[in-house]
């Protein structure tokens, strides 16, 4: 298991913290509520053991800057993307290259921790074939999918709902997990994102001491783009 950075969490995680060697499925309402921040210290707890993070397909564009206040170091991640560069949904031949990826990364061993925002309508075929895969793997993986999922099964041992609960706020329906589930949400509070002024006072003392942040995509971590050739 490895910690979640919450104690009121980890008090509810069998085990005590994140699972390895299995699936953690975290359904958003939408993305950007927090799920970083929620995943944040284990992520970071992972780099600081020397330990590679990848990430499958993030929604958006990442800042490393904004990865940096969270501790994690970009230098250490590997971002797989495999969208579409055309608008609408991921064509089918390209979701299916970055599940092919994203099972080859769980069978490798070689991986600290994998996060993966999965395309909609998976087929409960593929995500058993990627719990399977989990099983090799010495770390957490997380697959992170819309709300609507929740209304179908699914081979992750664990499940959880995502749900913004105010400023720096996340509610955690825990309803699948070994042994009953969370009654009642689980409120946390999560670390405060940022204000412009608040950026703006950051990156002057880091100026002063000498150091060149900058508000930038994350750049410092390889990109492999499946939907190229």
């Amino acid at each position: 298991m490895l910690a979640s950075g919450f104690a009121a969490l980890d008090a509810q995680l069998p085990g005590g913290g994140w699972p390895r060697r299995a699936l953690t499925e975290l359904l958003l309402a939408h993305p950007g509520i927090g799920e970083m921040r929620l995943l944040g210290p284990s992520l970071a707890a992972t780099l600081r053991a020397g330990r590679l993070v990848m990430l499958f397909d993030p929604p958006a564009t990442l800042s490393a800057w904004a990865l940096a206040q969270l501790g994690l170091d970009a230098e250490q991640m590997l971002v797989i993307d495999g969208r579409s560069r055309l608008p609408g949904e991921m064509p089918a031949r390209q979701a299916s290259d970055s599940l092919w990826a994203l099972e080859q990364a769980l069978r490798s061993g070689h991986v600290g921790a994998l996060l993966a925002w999965l395309p909609s309508r998976l087929r409960a075929e593929r995500l058993r074939r990627l719990q399977l895969a989990a099983q090799a793997h010495d770390g957490p993986a997380f697959v992170l999918r819309e709300m609507a999922a929740r209304e179908h099964p699914s081979a992750a041992p664990l499940r959880l709902a995502l749900q913004p609960a105010g400023p720096d706020r996340l509610a955690l329906q825990l309803f699948k997990r070994r042994g009953p589930p969370l009654a009642a949400p689980l409120q946390l509070a999560l670390p405060p994102v940022l204000s412009a002024a608040a950026q703006g006072k950051a990156l002057a003392r880091a100026v002063a001491a000498g150091q060149t942040p900058r508000d930038e995509p994350l750049r410092a971590a390889a990109f492999v783009d499946l939907a190229a050739g």
